[in-house]
Parts: structure tokens; C-alpha cells; sequence
């Protein structure tokens, strides 16, 4: 199959090519050109997203068994299938012809062979089989290790509270942040020598992956996200902070105390960072922020909010007037909470109503005259200017996370609607006897270890320092996987999935959001993977 991969690949350099020459003037490749071509550059971000995650598979899978080459020859046949199909709808915006689009015979048949029904019902009965068993993970002990220790942690402590968390909307309780703590998971991205657990020689995104996948893998917004927010906050004071920074903050941040907010979206202002206009004037002593900032998750309960603000405000300069606050305040628990400051300086936060991810609680915060000191400046004078840049290199991890708590909610959904098939009998024979839902089984099963080992090997370029766009790509291409599982899931479930007391109608509903935070689908397909694909074609 890796062959036919190629041969799909080739098509997609073409149409990528073709952008390209759609966008060059007199001055060379224009940018601003892409948005007049936005469904054929989403198309192409996402099959290549598709095409790059089968062949990163299909490598694994060839030096594991049987097994695993099954599911993974399986995957790539419909991703082969999915994409050319995409690529038919309309193939003059790419700059081919509908015969050069045509599959080879020889690929069609295999992909035929591989996705009749009795054939993914065959691979459906070998994973209920297997107890739903999907190969080997490609995991050193260490790690395995790791995984286990998060697993049992998420099915012993966080699991029996992730129900009543998400329906009375609740914070997460004492229970699983105290054993957060405990197990080290915000240090995971603080080096050893600032108290955290990242060696000082090395990065370790797959570590971080690995515990995120297993906490996801009970409750996303109860225990699965919990890493983001100090992930985040210590990579952009490991990028721009002063050695005194570093030494004050990072070591409380590997503790937990205080607990990490981010705030960078504001209302007029989501994906397009570079538009912010929350204003930071300089004062003798310091800084004076004024304006809003919206989705800030656990502003309420941190006691740190990591704020990108304007310092300069002339807005023609963009990300380049950008600069990162550490702005402190007291922990609540509350819904809504007020911050004063002997100034007269007022921080507002109000959460606001979701329909899932609950346990952290979103905030609207506003500004009105707040103090923030000039040693909270990430960089201090060095920073001014480059919060931006900070920032990015903070959301590089976020995204690769991002794509890992979507594997948690995949493997999540699989367990359940693999159990509860067994369980559960209609006309008189278990729902997993049947062929409709062996299949369904087998395509969860397959796009589930897929985003796994993609997820992985992304990580693992990451640490090897590069992997900067494939982690925009496997992030766009796991979280819509996510959702569709989530959705099967719950289907298998019947009426009882759409009930408020199953885990798959939360894990569904908590699916929806996988696609906006951390860069929107859409974003991320048009001007980050979109952008580069176009940019480096030819």
C-alpha cells in the first residue's frame, strides 16, 4: 500500500504546485492570494494530513506483526479511497484532470479487497477477539511504565468523579488535583533542574503524550487537560525568561502551585493572534493593562494567568507590539470573582456557560487599570515586542498534546462502545455479533491506532527538534478522528449513548471542542499547514 500512498502524493504536489503558481505576481509568492483559493487549500491541508498519518502507520506497522499490518493496510486503503474521492469533487481548482485523478486498477482493487464488508467484519470479530486489543504501541518500558501508572490513576481516582463533574459542572475536586500533583504531571515540561521532570538534556513530548492520552482517555476537561496550561506557560519562560524568572517561576509551576491560566484570545480576536488590542502602558514601576480577554480556561482557580497584551499601540506593527505578563492573583472557586488592587486597578472574571469540558471552567476576564509588575514581563526589558514569539513556541506543545488528548477521548469511546457491544443483546444476539457493528468496530479500531502512532512519531520528531508544522497536521487530522468516534460510539450505544448518564454522550460532546481550541481546523488548515504545504511545493 505504501506505494499507492505515493502515488496519491503525487497528486497532492501537483494541485500544491498548481496553488502556488495561482499565487505568484511580478514580486513572487503572495500569501494574501491563498484565501481566494481557501476550499482547495483545506482540501489539500487535510489530505495531506490524511495521506502523511497512513504512511507514518503503515512504517510502524511493518516492523511489528500480523496484526497491526492488517489494521494499518486497512487504514490506508480508505484514506486512499477518502482522498481521491475529495480530490474528484472538482478537479480543475487543483489543476488536474479528472483522468490523471483516476486510480491506477491495480489500487483499486486492492482498496475494494481490503474495505468490503465481510472483510471489515472479519477484521471487527479479530479485535473483539483480541478484547479490543490494538497491537503494540511502540512504546520503551519507561514509557509503558508511564502509561500505566496514568492509567491506573484515571481509572481508580479520576473515572468514579469525571460523571458528576461534567453533569453538576463542577470543578475538578481536591481528589485529582492533589494526585496530579503527586504523580508530577506539571513538571512534566520543567526541567530537573527547576524541580520538574524533563531531563535538562532533552525534550520529552512523547512522556507528556503518553500521560496525556491516559488522563483523556476518562475525562478531557476533568483530568486530560490539566497539563496544557503550565505546558504552555513553561515553554514560553524556558523561550523568553530571564534567569530570574526561570528560577522563580518554573520550579512553582512543576508543583502546582500556583496553578496556570492562559489568556490570549479576546472577543473580536480568536485564531488571529497578531490582531490582539488588550493595551499594556508603562509606568514607573511597571505596566497598566487595559481591555478584555475571553476563553480563558481555569483563570478562575489559577493563581498565574499568563496574558499576551499590546505594549505598543501602534497597531500597524502586528505580533511585533506583542509582549507575554505573568499576572498573578488569588485562587476561586467561584464562577465569577473580582480582583482589587490598592491602586484602584480591577480584574473581573466571569465564567462562562459550556456545554462540555467541564471541570475547569472558561473565563471572560476583563481589565480595567491592573498593576502588573515589570518583573512579571516575561524577558523584562529583553521581552518587550516578543510575546508573540514566546507565545508560539508555548502552542508548538499545545498543539502535539492537543492531538494526544484526542487519542485519549478515541481510546475512551473504543473501550466502551467495544464493552457495551458485548454486553448488550437485541433480537436476541449481542450487538457485537452483528456485521454493521463489526465494522464500525474495525474503522474505529484502525483510525484510533493510527492517530496513535502518528501522534507518536510526530512527538518523537519534536524531541529530536524538529516536527514544528506536522504538529498543526496531526493535531487537524486526530481531532476531527475524535468526533467521528465519539459520534459511532454513542451510535453503538443506542438510546442509552444519548443518555446524560453514559460516558460516550460526555466524551461526544467533549469531542466537539478538539477542533477549535488549540487553533481552529480551519486555521490551521489555511494558514499554518496550508500556508507551508503551498509555500515549499515544487
Amino acid at each position: 500500500m505504501m506505494e499507492s500512498l505515493a502515488f496519491v502524493a503525487r497528486q497532492i504536489d501537483v494541485a500544491l504546485g498548481h496553488l502556488r503558481v495561482q499565487c505568484t505576481d511580478p514580486g513572487g509568492f503572495n500569501s494574501q492570494h491563498l484565501d481566494d483559493h481557501q476550499q482547495a487549500l483545506f482540501d489539500l491541508a487535510t489530505s495531506s494530513a490524511e495521506i502523511q498519518c497512513a504512511r507514518q502507520y503503515l512504517h510502524i506497522a511493518c516492523e511489528q506483526d500480523e496484526f497491526d499490518l492488517w489494521l494499518a493496510n486497512t487504514f490506508a486503503a480508505e484514506v486512499l479511497q477518502k482522498v481521491n474521492a475529495r480530490l474528484l469533487r472538482c478537479p480543475e481548482d487543483f489543476g488536474l484532470s479528472r483522468e490523471q485523478l483516476l486510480m491506477p486498477a491495480e489500487i483499486a482493487v486492492r482498496c475494494h479487497e481490503r474495505l468490503g464488508g465481510s472483510r471489515l467484519a472479519e477484521l471487527g470479530q479479530a479485535i473483539v477477539d483480541r478484547g479490543g486489543s490494538l497491537g503494540n504501541r511502540g512504546l520503551d518500558t519507561e514509557k509503558m511504565l508511564m502509561a500505566a501508572t496514568f492509567r491506573q490513576f484515571a481509572d481508580e481516582v479520576v473515572a468514579p468523579l469525571a460523571g458528576s463533574m461534567h453533569r453538576d459542572d463542577t470543578l475538578i475536586p481536591a481528589e485529582i488535583l492533589d494526585g496530579v500533583r503527586d504523580l508530577g504531571c506539571f513538571g512534566l515540561s520543567v526541567p530537573e533542574q527547576y524541580g520538574g521532570l524533563l531531563p535538562d538534556d532533552r525534550e520529552d513530548n512523547l512522556g507528556m503524550i503518553v500521560v496525556t492520552e491516559e488522563l483523556s482517555r476518562v475525562s478531557l476537561g476533568g483530568a486530560g487537560s490539566l497539563i496544557t496550561r503550565p505546558e504552555i506557560m513553561a515553554r514560553a519562560l524556558l523561550e523568553g525568561g530571564t534567569v530570574e524568572q526561570k528560577q522563580y517561576w518554573l520550579p512553582r509551576i512543576a508543583t502546582g502551585e500556583p496553578l496556570c491560566a492562559i489568556a490570549i484570545t479576546e472577543p473580536d480576536f480568536g485564531s488571529d493572534v497578531a490582531s490582539i488590542q488588550l493595551r499594556a502602558t508603562p509606568t514607573d514601576e511597571g505596566w497598566i493593562l487595559n481591555g478584555a480577554k475571553t476563553w480563558s480556561t481555569f483563570a478562575g482557580k489559577a493563581g498565574v494567568v499568563l496574558t499576551l497584551a499590546r505594549t505598543d499601540p501602534d497597531l500597524s506593527l502586528g505580533h511585533r507590539g506583542l509582549s507575554l505578563f505573568m499576572v498573578e492573583k488569588p485562587s476561586s472557586d467561584e464562577h465569577t470573582f473580582v480582583v482589587e488592587q490598592a491602586n484602584g486597578g480591577k480584574l473581573t472574571g466571569t465564567s462562562i456557560a459550556t456545554v462540555g469540558y467541564r471541570g475547569m471552567h472558561s473565563f471572560a476576564l476583563f481589565f480595567d487599570d491592573f498593576f502588573v509588575p515589570a518583573s512579571h514581563l516575561v524577558g523584562e526589558g529583553q521581552g518587550v515586542g516578543r510575546g508573540f514569539y514566546f507565545t508560539m513556541r508555548g502552542f508548538m506543545g499545545g498543539r502535539i498534546q492537543t492531538a494526544a488528548r484526542a487519542c485519549g477521548v478515541m481510546h475512551g469511546c473504543f473501550e466502551k462502545a467495544l464493552a457495551y457491544a458485548q454486553e448488550r443483546s437485541v433480537f436476541g444476539r449481542p450487538v457485537a455479533s452483528y456485521q454493521l457493528t463489526l465494522v464500525k468496530l474495525a474503522r474505529m479500531a484502525m483510525y484510533l491506532a493510527a492517530s496513535r502512532q502518528y501522534t507518536y512519531a510526530i512527538a518523537r520528531m519534536m524531541d529530536a527538534g524538529s516536527g514544528q508544522m506536522e504538529a498543526s497536521l496531526v493535531k487537524l487530522f486526530t481531532c476531527k478522528a475524535a468526533e467521528w468516534i465519539a459520534r459511532e460510539a454513542m451510535q453503538i450505544h443506542g438510546g442509552m449513548g444519548y443518555a446524560e448518564e453514559s460516558a460516550v454522550s460526555r466524551y461526544w460532546i467533549d469531542a466537539r471542542v478538539l477542533s477549535i481550541f488549540e487553533g481552529t481546523e480551519e486555521t490551521l488548515a489555511l494558514k499554518v499547514v496550508g500556508r507551508s504545504l503551498v509555500e515549499n511545493a515544487g
